[in-house]
């Protein structure tokens, strides 16, 4: 899923082969594209919200014009499954991640394909251009993430670090940092101007990661239905967010173990975990570290 720069929209790519686009406010489809063959992994706006780009099971991407629905344009060269789509900062490139082991970059006005990026041992999960559009970042099955120049095609560096495969690559906007999340609970800071690694988040299990408009702190969603806010520098995770049955949301203080937010009855649901200095874990009930709000 993916939001439109405003904000007001929300796409969604599907099982069954579609892609949705979504009135935020009302929660009405506005529109569904449907020429793809297969499932759709990957969904993106361009920078100026008009055009909505797709990747697929079926090996291809796809170009849509967000108001008329029309498709515009379909990327075919890749010989494997697209997992990861993105446009440049400026909208004019875009770049496709594929079991075929390659990147490629696509001229969005004509479609053209401009390079192939094809250093790598394994399947692309993800792919990001840099804030100012010079740079792409390919996360791979092969435990490592590259870092590639978009003007000449030539891999700057690669970093090795991961113990799985790398689900996920995100630029700092204003920072010469990268962040990259492997299937193994870890997400990792990268300098990218000194080739430096800097930090590890390990007390994770996930794929999604962002920064906020800042730089700093950074955000990791998990597939154990938590969202953790961490500091970028520290390594240090500042609040921790769960979704839980029914619906409820609580927001757990990790410096302090009390709720700071919560709705409904989501007390009831929560635990805190405690480890003891002998590494005894213990359970608490989450509501003795503090009434959630309004209930005091």
């Amino acid at each position: 899923m993916t939001f439109s720069p405003d904000g007001g929209k929300l796409a969604s790519g599907s099982l069954d082969s579609t892609v949705k686009l979504w009135d935020v406010a009302s929660g009405e489809c506005l529109k569904t594209f449907d020429q793809h063959t297969i499932l759709v992994m990957s969904v993106t706006f361009s920078p100026d919200g008009g055009k909505l780009a797709s990747g697929s099971w079926d090996n291809t991407v796809k170009l849509w014009d967000v108001a008329s629905g029309e498709c515009l344009k379909t990327f075919d060269q890749h010989q494997g499954r697209v997992w990861s789509v993105t446009f440049s900062p400026d909208g004019g490139k875009l770049a496709s991640g594929s079991d075929d082991n390659t990147v490629k970059l696509w001229d969005v006005a004509s479609g053209e394909c401009l390079k192939t990026f094809d250093q790598h041992q394994g399947r692309v999960w993800s792919v990001t251009f840099s804030p100012d559009g010079g740079k792409l970042a390919s996360g791979l099955d092969d435990k490592t993430v590259k870092l590639w120049d978009v003007l000449s095609g030539e891999c700057l560096k690669t970093f090795g670090q991961h113990q799985d495969g790398v689900l996920s690559v995100t630029f700092s906007p204003v920072e010469g940092w990268l962040v990259s999340n492997s299937g193994g609970k870890t997400v990792k800071l990268w300098d990218v101007v000194n080739s430096g690694y800097m930090n590890a988040f390990d007390q994770h299990l996930g794929k999604v990661i962002s920064f906020s408009p800042d730089g700093e702190p950074s955000a990791s969603g998990s597939y154990v239905k938590t969202v953790k806010l961490w500091d970028v520098l520290s390594g240090e995770c500042l609040i921790t967010s769960y979704l839980l049955p029914y619906g409820n949301v609580a927001t757990l203080d990790e410096k302090t173990g009390r709720i700071v937010y919560g709705s409904a009855e989501a007390w009831r649901w929560l635990r805190y975990r405690e480890v003891l200095p002998s590494g005894e874990t213990i359970l608490h009930p989450a509501e003795i570290f503090g009434a959630l709000p309004g209930s005091e």
